[in-house]
């Protein structure tokens, strides 16, 4: 099932995104995923679990939490 899942992710510079989008580029179910370094916001959209994607992204190094609208 296809799911949508938000992330706050503390990324200071372009090679913080870009380690976050080496591992996205890689899970297995990602459809695609979007990484905006101003607002400090990863969406990954795909056939994931969302505490995977989580999981994924935290391993980065990169204080990493759940989006608040």
């Amino acid at each position: 099932m296809t799911q949508t899942v938000h992330l706050k992710v503390a990324m200071p510079c372009g090679g913080c995104s870009a380690a976050v989008k080496r591992v996205l580029e890689k899970m297995e179910g990602v459809q695609s995923f979007d990484i905006s370094l101003e607002k400090q916001k990863v969406t990954v959209v795909g056939d994931v679990k969302p505490q995977d994607v989580f999981d994924k992204v935290a391993k980065t190094g990169k204080a990493t939490s759940w989006w608040q609208d």
